[in-house]
């Protein structure tokens, strides 16, 4: 390396040796500095040193020098993250079931490296969470970043939709590629969801992102500007169970008092609640009615009760006795 460009470099490898093996516990000498230097084919001398920390610290970075008759140091003493936060990034990585698990990996390598080689290893943490399956579609961050891409230019996006096979394989649905409006991307119980316009049919949908391969933005521009205009992204994501669609109905619900935070986790605190005399009360909401809207209420047990319409009433009646019989319902994705 030429001395000119080596010492050009100088500062930006002082601050990788600091970052990368320095902190509290572990101050690095201007010896152990000045011997990096030269490896990288840069000569110092220890009063140069000294003023390449000035000249850092001037510039904003948190060096600390430690004296002390062991030879004390420098270390870097403020992160860009600190360790409490960098955990809780890879517990959501680690416990995230959009990510593959070489893609979980990867980040949390890269998560590791901004610790400091001290603390990487308490970054080595696992996070069980029961049942989860993570995806197994690598493209998904390269479909997560043209669909975000699409929004900001306001563009259509085409996409081939996924299903599982027998064999454990993401197959392509026979109906061939999807063209569709894309407007908002939705975290939903552990999924990433795309709220689209669908141009064919005239109303706004959902798709499993992860389910979505061969993300391409075109050239056309965005439909659905009014239907997404309407649409209360938060009250759509509350009343649509398990993201799946259903006829939307305005259905009042019954359930005891000891269980309004379990409703009001469900379809928000802005609810309209009506207390009862006899312990209960009443929510009025709007919601998908679906196989996964009445498998929620039947998970709470009797002490939910749907009150009207009634024609919502004799549907969930129908799915008890079609479950009991053995018989087999319809559900849409």
């Amino acid at each position: 390396m030429a001395k000119s460009s080596g010492q050009k470099l100088k500062l930006l490898y002082i601050m990788k040796f600091l970052a990368e093996n320095t902190d509290e516990d572990h101050p690095m000498s201007t010896s152990e500095l000045i011997e990096r230097l030269e490896a990288q084919g840069i000569h110092s001398e220890r009063k140069s040193i000294y003023d390449d920390i000035s000249k850092l610290c001037d510039f904003g970075y948190d060096i600390i020098q430690v004296h002390s008759r062991q030879g004390g140091g420098y270390y870097l003493a403020e992160r860009e993250f600190e360790l409490a936060e960098l955990k809780l990034l890879v517990d959501a990585v680690q416990s995230s079931r959009f990510i593959t698990t070489k893609k979980s990996r990867e980040l949390i390598g890269k998560l590791e490296r901004m610790a400091g080689k001290y603390d990487a290893g308490k970054l080595q943490r696992q996070v069980y969470v029961a049942g989860r399956v993570k995806t197994e579609n690598e493209s998904i961050y390269y479909n997560v970043d043209n669909i975000h891409r699409a929004i900001q230019e306001n563009k259509k996006i085409s996409f081939t939709y996924l299903d599982w096979n027998l064999q454990k394989e993401l197959v392509p649905r026979k109906k061939g590629d999807k063209q569709v409006s894309p407007w908002a991307l939705i975290w939903r119980e552990e999924n990433y969801y795309l709220a689209a316009f669908d141009g064919e049919d005239k109303i706004m949908k959902h798709y499993r992102v992860d389910k979505m391969g061969n993300v391409k933005v075109l050239d056309a521009k965005r439909e659905g500007v009014r239907q997404f205009a309407d649409m209360d992204l938060a009250s759509y994501v509350n009343q649509t169970f398990g993201m799946f669609a259903g006829q939307e109905e305005s259905v009042t619900l019954a359930f005891p008092n000891r269980l309004a935070g379990v409703v009001l986790d469900r379809f928000g605190r802005e609810s309209s609640i009506r207390p009862l005399e006899d312990g209960q009360f009443h929510i009025r909401v709007r919601v998908a009615v679906s196989g996964q809207f009445f498998g929620w209420l039947a998970g709470i047990g009797q002490e939910a009760r749907i009150v009207g319409p009634e024609a919502v009433k004799e549907k969930y009646r129908a799915w008890l006795l079609a479950i009991l019989n053995g018989e087999p319902h319809q559900g849409k994705e």
